[in-house]
């Protein structure tokens, strides 16, 4: 009844009901939508107005989908809703949703240009001059940034996947493209015997004398006596090639390394900020680790990053473990020697909001542009319906110094959805608005450096046939670490569709071969093209969680005359729909999967899972030689 009420905008009948039960404007609808929502929707203002000062009713509800009343406030057109709601009761016209919409978006969306040019002066930019994060999307965790003159550089952690950790290039910090890797040779990636989820750990890049040095740690097995050392490769090229890695046999995480006005070097990593010195050209370990400070939170301090501005030493530092209760602290000390004192503000980054679409912020490194602005990059993660599926990702947001000289990150206000673009952003002309490429080939017909491997190929593993990618079919499943030549890239949205065109696929006993969803060796489904002794060949979809493996009931005969196969899996959340296309025939619908949560970090609890879900091609041969041909990739 109140419901209706609301709708057909009866003030004083809701004024009678409010004060008999006042409970009832805390109410939701049948489609979980706060009542007091309903009522900005329909942009009777002194209805508004009466919901939030008379009433119960609490301006941080938020619908199912984590929108906001200024979310349905927009959606009535009617500004003078909007700017109450925004001027009276603070609500945030760039605060998202779970698919991070602002009612900023939403004002874009409906054509409301009064509403749209009141928040881009409320907000200090248009829509058009902002920036959303996250803005490295998928897996790209751990970041760490460095600038020399009007470029940036980035690098984030690869784990097991070969080429190991990529490199990426950006003129305004938003826009990036991966330029190249910092192992390239397989015979030193050293990944082969290694689960997934070890492997090489949150990189750090930096420049000194003309060379790029990248540090990172070297998560071995749960086996033997050493499970981290600190690898350290250069080059006079950011795209590189690298050097051949040297490795310091030092226990911990999250190398950096620090370049002191007085020409000495020096690594840090954790428990903690641990410090020590290395030679001239960083490639050993000249004096003891020594502890500069443990943390302010002290829970799992780890990501040590040091600066040096206006005659102190900052320490930053990811803390609270990579969970929910993730940050960004600092200190200070005037000498390397001195102890470091806490910021009065920290954490200086982190989302204290439990139910926001951006989580998990912490990680960070800042960076100061050309034109003197400071951002920090640091790591976040977005979950759906309470699983992490694309892997940790990176977002940006601007740095503040305060008049007693600390850097706090966007105000303390947590990571942003919307944010205001850069200054340098104005003058890029190299990426803004550059086309992606899906495919496998890039433009100087190599394979796109979007593509990594679980572990290195064969060396006869894979190659370019023209437009086509032929993979040589794997001895092993993709259940085994030994497994081969499986071609992957990021999923980087919770909604995307990938498509393949196979052609004149021969198989034999037991080999299949197509798409693959994959998280590592221990989850991961397969649409492909399976061998059957009986029927020939046909298409089915396998799911494999840990030890088990399902096999879709839903199969299709291949007819010996079909010539070519177009295979695409459209996801929606944790729902997969699997769809072929015989040579030009009509699309047709295989089957669907309802929960592929195991493509998830919280899909099963084993060993290290805080990668990300990939998509992409596989091929299994088995004892019989095999080779097959993709092109056509397509990822929307």
């Amino acid at each position: 009844m109140i419901e209706q009420v609301i709708i057909n905008e009866e003030l004083d009948t809701l004024k009678e009901i409010l004060e008999e039960a006042p409970s009832l404007i805390e109410k939701y609808t049948t489609n979980d939508i706060p009542l007091p929502f309903i009522a900005a929707k329909t942009g009777n203002l002194d209805m508004v107005k009466y919901i939030v000062e008379y009433s119960r009713a609490s301006m941080n509800s938020k619908d199912s989908k984590y929108r906001s009343i200024l979310h349905y406030g927009v959606m009535s057109g009617n500004i003078d809703v909007v700017k109450y709601l925004v001027d009276k009761v603070g609500m945030s016209p760039t605060q998202g949703d779970q698919d991070l919409i602002t009612p900023f978006d939403i004002a874009r969306e409906k054509g409301f240009k009064d509403i749209e040019d009141y928040f881009a002066n409320v907000c200090g930019a248009p829509l058009d001059r902002m920036y959303r994060n996250p803005i490295r999307r998928g897996m790209f965790p751990d970041p760490s940034i460095v600038r020399v003159d009007d470029d940036y550089y980035m690098v984030n952690s690869s784990f097991i996947y070969f080429p190991c950790i990529p490199i990426s290039h950006s003129k305004d910090l938003i826009h990036w493209e991966i330029i190249g890797y910092a192992i390239t040779n397989s015979q030193w990636a050293n990944l082969d015997e290694l689960e997934g989820g070890r492997g090489y750990w949150a990189p750090d890049i930096s420049y000194y004398n003309g060379r790029f040095y990248i540090a990172a740690t070297y998560r071995l097995n749960d086996t033997g006596t050493v499970y981290r050392k600190q690898m350290i490769t250069s080059s006079s090229h950011p795209e590189g090639p690298y050097d051949k890695p040297v490795f310091i046999d030092e226990d911990g995480i999250d190398p950096s390394i620090f370049n002191d006005d007085d020409g000495r070097r020096y690594m840090l990593l954790n428990r903690g900020a641990r410090i020590f010195e290395l030679n001239a050209d960083a490639t050993a370990k000249i004096s003891e680790a020594r502890l500069l400070y443990y943390g302010d939170q002290k829970r799992a301090p780890e990501g040590p990053h040091l600066i040096k501005k206006d005659g102190y030493y900052y320490l930053f530092l990811a803390e609270g473990g990579t969970g929910p209760g993730h940050r960004i602290t600092v200190s200070r000390a005037k000498h390397l020697e001195d102890n470091f004192k806490p910021c009065p503000y920290n954490p200086i980054m982190r989302q204290w909001l439990e139910e926001a679409p951006i989580q998990r912020c912490g990680h960070g490194k800042p960076v100061q542009t050309q034109y003197g602005e400071w951002y920090m990059v640091y790591l976040c993660g977005r979950s759906l319906d309470g699983y992490t599926m694309l892997g940790r990702e990176t977002a940006i947001d601007p740095i503040q110094w305060t008049p007693d000289g600390w850097p706090i990150v966007n105000q303390l206000q947590g990571p942003s959805t919307l944010q205001i673009l850069p200054s340098i952003a104005s003058v890029s002309t190299v990426q803004k608005g550059k086309k992606k490429n899906t495919d496998f080939i890039d433009k100087d017909q190599k394979l796109s450096k979007d593509w990594v491997f679980p572990r290195p190929p064969e060396f006869d593993g894979i190659f370019i046939n023209g437009k086509q990618i032929v993979l040589k079919g794997s001895q092993e499943e993709l259940h085994k670490k030994e497994a081969k030549n499986i071609l992957l890239r990021r999923q980087t949205e919770f909604d995307f569709s990938a498509s393949v065109l196979m052609k004149n696929v021969r198989l034999r006993k037991k080999q299949n071969a197509g798409l693959t969803c994959y998280y590592d060796e221990n989850t991961w489904l397969k649409f492909g093209l399976f061998y059957d002794q009986i029927t020939g060949n046909k298409l089915s979809v396998v799911e494999h969680i840990d030890h088990q493996q399902t096999i879709a009931e839903e199969a299709v005969v291949v007819p010996d005359s079909v010539e070519s196969i177009t295979l695409k899996v459209v996801t929606k959340g944790l729902k997969r729909f699997f769809y072929y296309q015989f040579d030009d025939q009509e699309r047709q619908l295989l089957t669907g999967l309802d929960h592929v949560n195991y493509l998830s970090d919280e899909g099963i609890q084993k060993g290290k899972r805080f990668t990300g879900a990939m998509v992409g091609v596989y091929a299994y041969g088995g004892k019989s030689e095999l080779f097959v041909s993709f092109e056509k990739f397509n990822y929307q």
